[in-house]
């Protein structure tokens, strides 16, 4: 007797199905900097291998959207939003960042009252990003790479530094809250947030198991980080 064709239909999505959810294992790559990878996705990612146990993480700790672009990851997690054609970007939320120092440092140095205070402050600095230089100049106070008492690129070395009593630094409030001792200071200054892009290239987005690990982080990612 010939089977009804919904019937068939059904059997039909059936096969799709599991076909989909074997296709949906095996290993995808997540590059993001150092506190993003370090305090932010682990315990987002431990809801997702809840869900869904046959996909492994991988986490790098970069900053270079070059990782995406050389297949070096899969997925990558930004504060700029890449502008490169073969690039798919979402943003997904922004963070706030503040002024803090060591209570250490503030006994030894002073509590800077206002922005132009900092000028006779130790200052941490970056080395060869420009963003705080910029952010300075834009305040009308331009500073020299040498006018910075440390200088680092690396977030997780530049956090440190500030944790230790070198300097007043500007950290992602999230990240400072690692360290409650950190003093926050200068409330009056307005530094904007940084914008939290989502991005995969755009051939591989369709991947089952990336495309699983982008819609969980797209909806689980807090929109504002402050």
């Amino acid at each position: 007797m010939p089977r009804a064709p919904w019937s068939a239909a059904a059997d039909q999505l059936a096969r799709q199905a599991t076909g989909a959810q074997a296709l949906a294992r095996g290993t995808v790559r997540i590059s993001a900097s150092q506190p993003v990878t370090c305090m932010l996705l682990p315990p987002l990612l431990r809801q997702m291998r809840e869900l869904h146990p046959d996909i492994q993480i991988e986490l790098v700790s970069s900053n270079a959207v070059s990782n995406l672009l050389q297949r070096e990851a899969d997925i990558a997690l930004r504060m700029v939003r890449p502008d490169q054609s073969s690039l798919v970007a979402k943003r997904v939320g922004q963070v706030a960042i503040g002024t803090f120092a060591a209570p250490d440092y503030l006994r030894r140095r002073g509590t800077p009252r206002a922005p132009a205070d900092l000028l006779t402050h130790d200052v941490i600095g970056n080395d060869r990003n420009t963003d705080i230089l910029r952010g300075f100049a834009g305040m009308g106070m331009p500073m020299q790479r040498e006018d910075f008492a440390v200088r680092t690129d690396d977030l997780n070395a530049y956090q440190a530094a500030v944790s230790a009593g070198m300097g007043v630094g500007f950290l992602a409030r999230y990240a400072a809250r690692q360290n409650p001792d950190l003093v926050p200071l200068l409330p009056m200054l307005d530094i904007p947030a940084l914008p939290m892009w989502l991005a995969v290239h755009r051939e591989i987005r369709s991947n089952p198991r990336i495309r699983r690990v982008w819609d969980f982080l797209s909806q689980t990612l807090p929109p504002a980080l402050a």
